[in-house]
C-alpha cells in the first residue's frame, strides 16, 4: 500500500479548486462576534441603530414595557374580546387559585392575592397576547414539599408563610436574572421528553393529595410517594367521610363531563370554564342549606377582605432558613418559567407571532419579586387558564388586568361568599385540572419516534411518583445532561458511497445501493470535534479502517490507499481534535494509506492552519466536497498504481 510513500503532483480538479483558509481576524472581533452569537442571537439592539437619543428612550421603554408599544393602537373591538376572555378566565382563576392555595399549605387567600398584583405587571412587561397569570399545581406542590421540609406548616405557620415569600422573591431574582444576562438557554436543559414526564408525574402526585380532602381525612401523611400516600390512605378507612366523597367524586363527574362536552365543541367553551366557579357555588349553597359542616364536610371558612397586604418586611434573608428559600425559588422558578415560556411561545406559533423568551423572563421575573413583597406567592403562565383565554378570543394582555380587576372586586366584596365553600370541591377542580396533564399520547408519540426520549419521560415521572419530587426533577435533568454528553462524547461517524450516476455521496446505510470506490474508504464525522469526543473518534475511525482492510484482504480486491474525512458536519475543533488527525495521519502514514480531508469549514481550517497541519498533510489533500476527493484519490490509483510487490513485503514484514 504504497501512495503515502510518494509527493504527488496535484490534479486538474486540485488545481482549479481550493479549500482557502480564511482571512485572520483580531481576537477582538472574534471574541466580540462569538459572544454576540452566544447571548445576543435574535440581536435585540439592532432596532436601536442609527436612531436619536429620544427615539432610542422610546424604544427602550416599549422594549422593557411593550404594552407602550401596542396600547396606540388599541381599539374598542379589542376590548370587547379582552373583556369577554378577561372575565372568564377570573371565573376560572378564583377557584383554582383559592385551591392550588391550599396544596402550597398556604392560607387560601393567597391564591386570590396571586391571581391580582402579578398578571398587572405581565400584561405592562409581557410579549405573548394569549398568557394568562396566575398560580400553578406544580409550583404550589414545589413549594409545599421544599419549604415543607423545614418547616410544618401547622405548627408554625407565620414562619411558612414568610418562606413561601421568600422562595418566591428568589425566584422571581432568578428569573430576572436569566433575562437580564441573556441566559434562557439554560432553560432548554429541561427536554420536552423530561418537561412531559414530570409534569405527568406531579400531577400524579398531587391527585394522590386530593385524596385526603376527598374523603375527609383530618391527618395525613407529608410525603408525596405513591407508597407512603397510600399507605395514609388504607391505613385510615376506618375514618372516611362518606358524604364527602359522595360530594368529590360528583363534582369531578360535573367537571369531567363540561370539560369533554367543550372538547367535542369547541364553541361552547365556556361551559368549561365556567364549571369550577359553578361547583364553587353550588357546593357552597348545597352546604349553607344542609349545614354539611356539621356532618364532617370542611369548609374553607373565614377569608380575610381586602387587597394585598405589603409583605417586604416578611422576607427572610437569615439562617438557617435562607438556604431553603433560595433553593426552593431556584427550582420552582426553573419550572415555571419552563411551562410558562412553553405555553406561552405554543399559543404564539397559533396566531403566528413572536415572543422573546428573555423578556418573557424579565417579565415574569419582576411580576414574582413585586408579588413577593405584596403577600403573593409564585406565578407563572399555567396551560389551562391560558388555554382557555386563547379560546375566548382574547386580543392582548388586556385581558388579564379585566381577570386582575375581577379579583380585585371579589377581595374587596365576596370573600365571606366562599366561607361555606367544601374543601372536597376545591379537591375536585385540582383533580380535574391534573387529569389534563397526564399526557398518555404525547409519551406514545415519543415512544413511537424515540425510545431513548421515552426512557427519559418515564424516568422522570418514575422518580416522582416513587421518590419525591425533587429527585424525579434530579432524576430527569441528569438523565437529559446524559444524553446531552452522549451526543457529544459518542457522534455518528458514517461511511459514504457514491449514488449511482452522480457526484453525490451518502451514506451507505440510508442508501443500500450506493456504490463503494476501490481503494478508498470514505467517512463522514457528524459532529465538532472536542477533547470529548476525540478519543474516542480515534479509535472508531482506526476501527473503520481496519474492517475495510479485512475487507478488501477476504475479497481480493484492491488493497486500501486513502481514507477520506467529510470535514462538511465539523463546525469547530479544539486542540485534542487537532492532535487526534495528527495521531490517525501518523497511523495512516505507517499503514501506507494517504489520509485526506474534504469539505472543512472556515473555523477548522483556521485552526488547521494555525497548528501546521495543513502543512503537514499537505494543502493537495484538503478538498471542497467529497466528490473532488475521490476524483483525486482515482487519478492517483490509476496514475500510480500499488505495487503489489511491495505490499506482499510490507504484508510479510507484518507476520
Amino acid at each position: 500500500m504504497g501512495n503515502a510513500d510518494y509527493d504527488y503532483p496535484p490534479t486538474n480538479v486540485e488545481r482549479a479548486h481550493r479549500a482557502a483558509i480564511p482571512p485572520p481576524q483580531p481576537f477582538l472581533t472574534s471574541l466580540k462576534y462569538n459572544l454576540k452569537e452566544t447571548f445576543f442571537p435574535d440581536d435585540p439592539l439592532k432596532q436601536f441603530k442609527n436612531q436619536p437619543a429620544s427615539r432610542k428612550f422610546v424604544l427602550g421603554v416599549q422594549y422593557l414595557f411593550p404594552i407602550f408599544e401596542w396600547a396606540p393602537s388599541y381599539t374598542f373591538d379589542f376590548l370587547k374580546s379582552d373583556f369577554i376572555s378577561g372575565i372568564t378566565i377570573a371565573s376560572l382563576a378564583i377557584p383554582q387559585g383559592i385551591s392550588y392555595a391550599k396544596l402550597a399549605n398556604l392560607p387560601p387567600v393567597l391564591g386570590l392575592y396571586s391571581s391580582f398584583i402579578p398578571p398587572l405587571v405581565y400584561a405592562m412587561m409581557g410579549s405573548s397576547r394569549d398568557l394568562a397569570v396566575g398560580t400553578v399545581a406544580v409550583a404550589s406542590l414545589l413549594t409545599a414539599s421544599m419549604i415543607g421540609n423545614e418547616v410544618d406548616a401547622n405548627q408554625n405557620p407565620t414562619l411558612y408563610l414568610h418562606l413561601a415569600f421568600t422562595a418566591t422573591f428568589f425566584a422571581g431574582v432568578f428569573q430576572a436574572s436569566l433575562g437580564l444576562l441573556r441566559l434562557g438557554f439554560i432553560v432548554d436543559f429541561l427536554s420536552h421528553a423530561t418537561i412531559i414526564g414530570f409534569m405527568a408525574g406531579a400531577a400524579t402526585v398531587v391527585i394522590m393529595q386530593q385524596l385526603k380532602g376527598i374523603l375527609g381525612l383530618d391527618h395525613f401523611t407529608h410525603s408525596t410517594d405513591l407508597v407512603s400516600v397510600m399507605r395514609s390512605v388504607f391505613s385510615q378507612t376506618h375514618q372516611w367521610r362518606w358524604e364527602s366523597a359522595v360530594l368529590g367524586f360528583g363534582f369531578l363527574f360535573f367537571l369531567l363531563t363540561t370539560r369533554y362536552f367543550s372538547k367535542r365543541k369547541p364553541k361552547y367553551f365556556w361551559v368549561s370554564a365556567m364549571a369550577p366557579l359553578t361547583s364553587v357555588i353550588l357546593g357552597s349553597l348545597l352546604v349553607y342549606l344542609t349545614h354539611a359542616e356539621k356532618h364532617g364536610v370542611q369548609v374553607i371558612g373565614y377569608l380575610k377582605k381586602g387587597l394585598n397586604p405589603m409583605s417586604f418586611t416578611d422576607l427572610v434573608f437569615v439562617s438557617p432558613y435562607l438556604s431553603t428559600a433560595i433553593k426552593t425559588g431556584i427550582i420552582t422558578g426553573v419550572i415555571a418559567l419552563a411551562e410558562g415560556i412553553a405555553v406561552g411561545r405554543s399559543f404564539a406559533m397559533f396566531k403566528n407571532y413572536h415572543i422573546d423568551g428573555n423578556k418573557e423572563m424579565i417579565a415574569f421575573g419582576t411580576m414574582n419579586i413585586v408579588g413577593s413583597c405584596t403577600s403573593c406567592y409564585l406565578t407563572t403562565g399555567p396551560f389551562s387558564r391560558s388555554a382557555v383565554n386563547y379560546n375566548a378570543g382574547c386580543k392582548t394582555a388586556v385581558s388579564n388586568i379585566v381577570m386582575a380587576l375581577g379579583v380585585m372586586v371579589t377581595l374587596l366584596f365576596l370573600t365571606p361568599l366562599f366561607h361555606y365553600t367544601p374543601l372536597v370541591v376545591l379537591s375536585s377542580i385540582i383533580v380535574s385540572a391534573m387529569l389534563g396533564l397526564l399526557d398518555y399520547e404525547a409519551a406514545i408519540h415519543l415512544w413511537s419516534i424515540d425510545k431513548f426520549d421515552f426512557m427519559v419521560c418515564i424516568s422522570a415521572y418514575a422518580g416522582v411518583v416513587f421518590a419525591s419530587v425533587e429527585i424525579g426533577l434530579v432524576i430527569a435533568v441528569a438523565i437529559s445532561l446524559l444524553r446531552l454528553l452522549l451526543f457529544v462524547a459518542r457522534p455518528k461517524t458514517f461511511i459514504l458511497g457514491n449514488i449511482p450516476n452522480s457526484m453525490i455521496y451518502r451514506n451507505v446505510e440510508q442508501y443500500p445501493n450506493t456504490s463503494s470506490v476501490p481503494g478508498v474508504l470514505i467517512l463522514e464525522i457528524d459532529a465538532p470535534i472536542y477533547f470529548a469526543n476525540s478519543g474516542y473518534l480515534r479509535e472508531r475511525i482506526a476501527r473503520w479502517v481496519d474492517d475495510e482492510e479485512v475487507k478488501l484482504k477476504s475479497s481480493g480486491e484492491t488493497s486500501l490507499q486513502y481514507v477520506i474525512l467529510d470535514m462538511g458536519a465539523v463546525g469547530n475543533i479544539d486542540t485534542s481534535g487537532i492532535g487526534m488527525l495528527e495521531e490517525v495521519k501518523k497511523v495512516m502514514d505507517r499503514k501506507g494509506v494517504k489520509l485526506v480531508l474534504a469539505n472543512p469549514g472556515a473555523e477548522v481550517m483556521k485552526k488547521l492552519d494555525k497548528a501546521k497541519f495543513i502543512e503537514n498533510i499537505g494543502q493537495q489533500w484538503i478538498h471542497l466536497t467529497v466528490g473532488e476527493a475521490v476524483a483525486a484519490c482515482d487519478f492517483m490509483l490509476h496514475t500510480f498504481p500499488p505495487d503489489p510487490l511491495k505490499e506482499d513485503s510490507e504484508a510479510f514484514n507484518k507476520v
